[in-house]
C-alpha cells in the first residue's frame, strides 16, 4: 500500500518533527578564481621553466617547489568557506609565486647578461603558466576585496 504522506512531509515526520541543519556552502564567490589560479601555479611548477639549446629545466628542480606550496595554498582558500580565509590565501599565495616568477626572470636576464648569451636561454611555458597563476591568484583577491559581502540566508 502507498504511503499518503508526501516525502519530505514524511521524512519530517520520522524525524520525530525536527527539521535537518541546512548544508554549509563550501564554494565562496572566489573559489573559481582561486581554483583556476592554483591550477595553473601547479602545473606550471612542474613544466620546464627555462629552455637552453643543450637542453630544458624543470620548475621542480629550483624554485619551482615553492611556487608549488603556494598553489596548494591558493587550493586550500578556495575550499574553505570563510571570506577572509580566501582573501588572505590568494594575496600570499598569489604575492609570493609572483615574486618567485618575477626573482627567476630577474636571474635568467642576469645570466644572460653576465655570459653575453641573450637569446640561448628562453623562459619555458612553466614559468609563464606559473605568472598567469600568479596574476589570476592576485586579481582574485582584489575582486573578493571590493566586492561586498553577501549575508547568508537565514
Amino acid at each position: 500500500m502507498a504511503s499518503t504522506t508526501s516525502t519530505p512531509l514524511g521524512n519530517l515526520l520520522r524525524a520525530g518533527g525536527r527539521a535537518g541543519k541546512p548544508r554549509k556552502q563550501i564554494l565562496h564567490p572566489g573559489s573559481v578564481g582561486l581554483l583556476v589560479g592554483a591550477l595553473a601555479v601547479i602545473v606550471g611548477s612542474m613544466l620546464p621553466w627555462v629552455l637552453t639549446p643543450l637542453g630544458n629545466i624543470n620548475g621542480l628542480a629550483g624554485p619551482g617547489q615553492l611556487t608549488l606550496c603556494g598553489g596548494f595554498i591558493a587550493v586550500a582558500g578556495a575550499l574553505i568557506p570563510r571570506r577572509w580565509v580566501a582573501v588572505s590565501h590568494s594575496f600570499l599565495a598569489g604575492g609570493g609565486v609572483a615574486f618567485v616568477a618575477g626573482w627567476q626572470l630577474l636571474r635568467l636576464v642576469q645570466v644572460s647578461e653576465a655570459t653575453d648569451a641573450w637569446g640561448q636561454a628562453m623562459p619555458g611555458i612553466g614559468l609563464v603558466m606559473v605568472l598567469g597563476g600568479a596574476v589570476i591568484l592576485l586579481t582574485t583577491g582584489v575582486r573578493l576585496v571590493r566586492t561586498p559581502a553577501v549575508a547568508p540566508p537565514s
